[in-house]
């Protein structure tokens, strides 16, 4: 199926850096992995299918050689705003939802990527980030723990569209039942750290806990849905902790809806069973695609076949610049589009039951859960 003509809402994703952070091969071929090691980017990229194959793409799309050179020269010859804007188009990508939670002075504003971009562009609050703020301002736990509350309970009408936790890459995903004691006594090393420093990194589990049941209180309250980090990812998650399984507590005491990200790779079975059985869980497939390349509709396969159509949602996690956007848009609707297919050939869907599918995976069903 060429799925291509239906418009992608892309739920999970990362703002663009400025095209001086990959105006270079090391540095524009770095952002092909999730490592974060140097001979990883030089070494062992340029050997990975995701990376040989986005090459070739993009040499086709500018008709130029196949090298990342090549490339390079030819979108230097264009302004940056021309060159997203037209990955974006042919993306068909209508609406992204963004999470500015790990951010560089490299990175575009919020007023400046719905600027740069030819497509709706909405904020998503990344809890763990914001609560570190929190913590550097405040000097009391109780100043913290009010600030925290009133943020979140107003993020609707601040402009928010979701909440997003990284939990999984702090404390892990076996949240536990929140207990204020313990986390006001985590409070008080980390705000000592924060005086002497300047900043902290969150990852005190009774107090990363403690906030996530407070932000699911809030988010329920305003029907907000909250993203959770699971499976892969940064270096730094430990994918022990990261099973979506993890989450079962906290799944069957929330309110509001629950988008568990990154298809819970390699736990995607795992996911397509929580996705199946409990109605406030999504399954996203944001990062297995495009990383997993040619698995993809292995992958595909056995979470359509386990979960309603309606509880699967396709996004890109994208970051850095506006090559990953299209590449991941691409692998995606290949994918989808190639266990359709088969679907069809086996008699499973009718061609019409099929197109509709595709349509609530790439965009109907993110519209409804994030109230767009």
């Amino acid at each position: 199926m060429n799925l291509s003509a239906i418009p992608i809402i892309d739920h999970h994703a990362h703002s663009l850096l400025k095209p001086k952070a990959t105006h270079n091969p090391i540095d524009f071929q770095r952002w092909f992995t999730e490592s974060t090691d140097r001979e990883m980017h030089i070494q062992h990229v340029p050997q990975s299918l995701f990376f040989r194959s986005g090459v070739r793409w993009l040499a086709e799309l500018l008709d130029c050689e196949p090298t990342v050179e090549a490339i390079l020269a030819v979108r230097e010859v264009h302004s940056y705003e021309a060159w997203a804007e037209r990955l974006f188009r042919e993306a068909n990508i209508s609406v992204l939802l963004c999470d500015y939670g790990y951010q560089s002075s490299d990175a575009y504003t919020h007023t400046e990527l719905r600027a740069l971009l030819p497509c709706r562009v909405e904020p998503i609050l990344r809890l763990e980030t914001f609560a570190q703020d929190l913590i550097v301002k405040h000097d009391t736990f109780e100043q913290m723990r009010e600030a925290f509350v009133e943020a979140i309970g107003n993020a609707r009408n601040a402009g928010y569209v979701a909440l997003k936790s990284i939990i999984a890459y702090r404390s892990g995903l076996a949240i536990e039942l929140p207990s204020r004691d313990k986390a006001a006594a985590a409070f008080g090393p980390l705000k000592e750290e924060a005086r002497r420093t300047g900043h902290i990194r969150l990852a005190s589990k009774p107090l990363c806990d403690y906030l996530v049941w407070l932000a699911i209180e809030q988010a329920s309250a305003q029907e907000l849905p909250v993203q959770f980090h699971t499976g892969f990812g940064d270096s730094d998650a430990d994918l022990r902790n990261a099973n979506p399984l993890h989450l079962r507590l906290l799944i069957e005491k929330a309110r509001c809806p629950l988008i568990l990200l990154h298809a819970g790779w390699p736990f995607y079975r795992e996911l397509a069973h929580l996705a199946a059985i409990y109605s406030n869980v999504w399954l996203d497939l944001s990062l297995a695609i495009p990383f997993a390349t040619t698995g993809i509709p292995a992958m595909l396969r056995d979470i359509l076949g386990m979960t309603p159509f309606s509880k699967v949602m396709f996004a890109t996690d994208a970051f850095t610049m506006p090559e990953i956007f299209w590449l991941a848009a691409r692998w995606g609707r290949w994918g989808l589009g190639r266990v359709l297919d088969e679907f069809i050939d086996e008699g499973l869907l009718s061609s019409d039951e099929a197109w509709d599918s595709a349509e609530a995976i790439l965009g109907g069903n993110a519209r409804g859960v994030y109230h767009l």
